[in-house]
């Protein structure tokens, strides 16, 4: 459980440190838009009041998304806590930690501050997202391809 906790912790203070750079130091939420390695990687302001792809993002959700959020990154907890090892960990750590990074967000701004935006080869990506939906990306993956052959206690 230390590790599950440690990995957790490390994939939010990352997200969190990422959105603050990028949205408060760079200024992003004032400017809307910084290209860094076009059309590759650019920064692109979204605020996102709904789930994936800002869907249902017409109701006011957020105080039941914040409570959903808790509820899953809880029941992950619990059900990776006899994961052995760090891989296991570090699966477990991505999804908790990216859900309640995006839950801060919920509570602080009334939204998920989404930043990252990638394009490629005459494709305009037209949605945005953050280190913890890809935390939370990865973990969710890895835990349907691997869950089974993650080393679990006796």
């Amino acid at each position: 459980m230390k590790r599950i906790l440690a990995m957790s912790l490390g994939i939010f203070v990352f997200d969190q440190l990422t959105k603050f750079f990028v949205v408060q130091y760079l200024d992003l939420q004032m400017k809307l838009a910084i290209d860094v390695l076009p059309p590759l990687v650019n920064f692109r302001m979204a605020w996102n009041e709904g789930i994936n792809l800002g869907l249902l993002a017409d109701y006011d959700l957020r105080w039941i998304l914040i409570v959903v959020s808790i509820a899953i990154s809880a029941w992950v907890l619990w059900w990776g806590r006899s994961f052995t090892g760090w891989f296991g960990a570090f699966l477990v750590g991505c999804i908790v930690g990216g859900a309640l990074g995006n839950t801060v967000d919920r509570v602080v701004y009334g939204a998920v501050a989404d930043f990252l935006n990638m394009s490629c080869c005459g494709w305009r990506n037209p949605y945005s997202f953050n280190v913890a939906d890809i935390a939370i990306f990865v973990g969710a993956f890895g835990l349907v391809l691997f869950s089974e052959k993650l080393h679990r206690k006796a």
